[in-house]
């Protein structure tokens, strides 16, 4: 079997790379350029650094070939010296992007949490957080979606409401109705406060005379009046709700996962980078997937250069949705009808003229000239007391989100690093 002479450094995870470092690459024994070996089979790939320039063929570690211990110590390139310790020399260290056993991407700014892993879609459909990133850190929220906020309907309750017997009755001296501005009037009214009971108020003798006339031809009696009072306003349930049950609520339709990795710190390409958890593949990689992010916890923020992809989210919303007070307008129509009696004694028995009035006409009526009016009566027969015009009942304030955070992606993700070019002693 054949070793293939990679001319990328293979990953080394976990504390095999201190190791590697101070005991092989780093250090004692053939300090020439070293070689990495992938073996054909499922032998784990190989570092070594012993090979060198006088050593002859190269000895095939896949076969567990002897080192060329005595080839000299030659000339030191590939060593630490070869570059800098997250430079792009062409040594080891000009190669130390590929120690980083997930992705090297560019460093936060100050104030933005170090790059971990976002998922963003509709909330039931949310992975687990990958391997790669195994930590689950914030789950917060975009898309607010907002149902109708309904109110109950208000309504009014009938005004208490009293009919008003008219009082202010009056004789004319004119026989014609309604009378003329000339025509005489003689009070014949009833007491104030009047509840329609039998009284001989303000009577009239019978002959008494007007500018050269008797003073009672006809009779004028005003329209009853409707009394209203306020309407208290009252709620009215939807059918089939129970009081006090929610009007309306909210929903987010995408949920924000965010997943922290425990990938060892590892130097990568330069000073400008860091080490990175990857995301993983298939449905969950990029860009419908996991995206490599850093975050800023406090509102909403412009993304750096370096990861320009903005997405903003938020903890939770404030709901202050709420209902107008019921109300309710004055009363309007309201009707009543009383009857009435006009009688020439002073005992509700001997009639003049009876009538319905209604609160919408008063009356005016003809009687025998000279006619007495001894008494008088009223009784109320009907009362629609009217309403009152409800109002309120309209939804108020929002629903607003809350605790803005700022997630900055990376709009593609990084390419494997460069390999280092390793000198080969068969290519020269």
């Amino acid at each position: 079997m054949n070793a293939r002479n990679w001319r990328w450094l293979t990953v080394v995870v976990g504390g095999a790379i201190p190791a590697l470092l101070m005991a092989g690459i780093g250090g004692g024994g053939c300090t020439d350029d070293a070689y990495w070996y992938s073996c054909d089979d499922a032998s784990p790939p190989t570092i070594d650094n012993k090979p060198c320039r006088d050593a002859g063929p190269i000895t095939d570690l896949c076969d567990g070939g002897d080192d060329c211990d005595d080839a000299g110590t030659g000339a030191g390139g590939a060593g630490t010296g070869g570059g800098e310790e997250e430079g792009g020399g062409d040594g080891i260290g000009g190669g130390m992007s590929s120690l980083c056993v997930g992705q090297c991407v560019p460093r936060e700014p100050p104030g933005w949490f170090e790059p971990l892993l976002l998922w963003m879609g509709p909330p039931d459909r949310a992975p687990d957080c990958p391997a790669t990133a195994p930590v689950p850190g914030f789950e917060l929220h975009a898309d607010l979606v907002v149902e109708p906020y309904r109110c109950a309907a208000c309504a009014c309750d009938p005004p208490d409401a009293s009919c008003e017997v008219p009082a202010p009755w009056s004789a004319v001296d004119s026989s014609t109705c309604p009378a003329g501005p000339g025509a005489q009037r003689t009070p014949f009214a009833a007491p104030e406060a009047w509840d329609g009971t039998c009284t001989t108020a303000n009577a009239i003798p019978a002959g008494q005379a007007c500018a050269g006339g008797p003073c009672a031809q006809s009779l004028d009696i005003p329209a009853p009046r409707v009394r209203a009072g306020a309407c208290a306003p009252s709620v009215v349930e939807e059918p089939g709700e129970e009081p006090g049950e929610p009007q309306g609520g909210f929903r987010w339709a995408t949920l924000a996962r965010a997943c922290a990795g425990v990938t060892p710190p590892a130097p990568c390409g330069g000073p400008g980078t860091r080490c990175s958890p990857a995301p993983p593949e298939g449905d969950a990689a990029p860009p419908g997937g996991f995206l490599t992010c850093i975050l800023h916890h406090e509102g909403e923020h412009e993304c750096p250069p370096t990861y320009p992809s903005r997405r903003v989210v938020y903890e939770g919303a404030e709901d202050s949705r709420g209902c107008t007070a019921c109300t309710c307008g004055e009363p309007s129509g309201g009707a009543c009808s009383v009857w009435v009696s006009a009688f020439s004694d002073a005992a509700c028995s001997d009639g003049v003229v009876s009538v319905l009035m209604s609160s919408e006409a008063s009356f005016c009526g003809a009687i025998a000239p000279g006619t007495a009016l001894g008494s008088k009566s009223a009784a109320v027969v009907d009362l629609e007391p009217g309403s009152c015009t409800p109002g309120g009942g309209e939804p108020i304030g929002d629903v607003a989100p809350r605790g803005a955070v700022t997630f900055c992606c990376l709009d593609r993700q990084p390419q494997p690093p460069e390999p280092p070019r390793l000198w080969n002693p068969e290519l020269g």
